[in-house]
């Protein structure tokens, strides 16, 4: 039974009259008998019961009326499915983030989303520094990705979502560890711990920015996969760290010490990145949610 004559049986079920039926479904009366007839051929049963008098249901009849409503209730979903995805109200959105520093503001946008853009989910993959995150953005795997970097290339678009500060972090027992703010300069000697560094990727390049500014290269020691684990070496005493304000505050870990950067030049933008052709059409939602979050810092 397909759906069109699903809706004429129907519509005749409810009527019991082929005139009326037929106006209702804006057909000659000629065509929607034929095609009750031809119903009827095929499930190879009477439906209706004729006479010049009255058109009534048969046994038959009536044990189609359920499985017709929900074929078109099927249908009706279908079309809704496929027009709202068109539309945008409804799809799967890939973003990418890094872990810990950025936390709070994927919550925040996975609550937005949900409370106004119901139909819409996003699917979050984590681990993703900045250098992947970009990588993934342009190869098409990832719809958006979180992260800061110090230039995209020219088809990639972004949102300032905050300002974040770089901090420095050093085991508790470091001889600065106490102190307000340090130079870099004071920390020439001293080894350091970073996380993965690539194409644009902010934090690495403003390390090396500030320590080049203070008349050195730092010593890198080893590379932490995730901001967590470089809290934890930096906490064991294998090196300092150039982490941020919102790590301090959504990471918590035992024997280190955030001190402030002397000099500025430590600003950092967090953005939400995308490519200008992105087609997926849920994607919008996701921008729009993002700019309701963040309009102070939009670009």
């Amino acid at each position: 039974m397909e759906v069109h004559q699903a809706e004429a049986f129907l519509t005749l079920a409810e009527e019991l009259h082929f005139g009326r039926a037929a106006e209702r479904l804006r057909i000659a009366q000629p065509p929607l008998s034929r095609l009750i007839k031809q119903l009827e051929k095929e499930l190879g049963a009477s439906l209706f019961e004729r006479t010049t008098r009255s058109v009534t249901l048969t046994a038959a009849g009536e044990a189609l009326v359920k499985p017709a409503q929900t074929l078109i209730r099927a249908a009706e979903n279908a079309r809704r499915v496929v027009q709202n995805t068109v539309t945008g109200e409804m799809g799967q959105v890939d973003i990418g983030f890094a872990g810990a520093s950025t936390q709070r503001i994927v919550g925040a946008l996975a609550r937005e989303v949900r409370k106004n853009h119901h139909g819409v989910s996003l699917d979050f993959h984590s681990a993703q520094f900045s250098h992947t995150g970009l990588q993934r953005v342009l190869d098409g795997s990832l719809d958006l990705a979180i992260g800061r970097w110090d230039f995209v290339p020219a088809e990639v678009d972004s949102h300032v979502l905050t300002v974040e500060e770089a901090l420095v972090v050093v085991p508790s027992g470091h001889r600065l560890a106490n102190e307000h703010e340090v130079r870099m300069k004071d920390l020439t000697n001293d080894p350091w711990v970073t996380l993965p560094s690539g194409l644009g990727a902010a934090l690495q390049n403003r390390l090396n920015s500030l320590a080049m500014a203070a008349g050195f290269s730092p010593r890198v020691v080893q590379t932490a996969p995730d901001s967590w684990t470089l809290l934890v070496l930096v906490a064991a005493g294998m090196g300092n760290a150039l982490t941020l304000d919102s790590v301090r505050d959504n990471a918590t870990t035992d024997g280190v010490s955030f001190v402030k950067v002397a000099g500025g030049h430590t600003s950092l933008e967090l953005r939400l990145i995308w490519r200008k052709t992105n087609k997926n059409p849920a994607h919008p939602r996701i921008l729009q949610a993002a700019h309701r979050l963040y309009p102070a810092t939009a670009n």
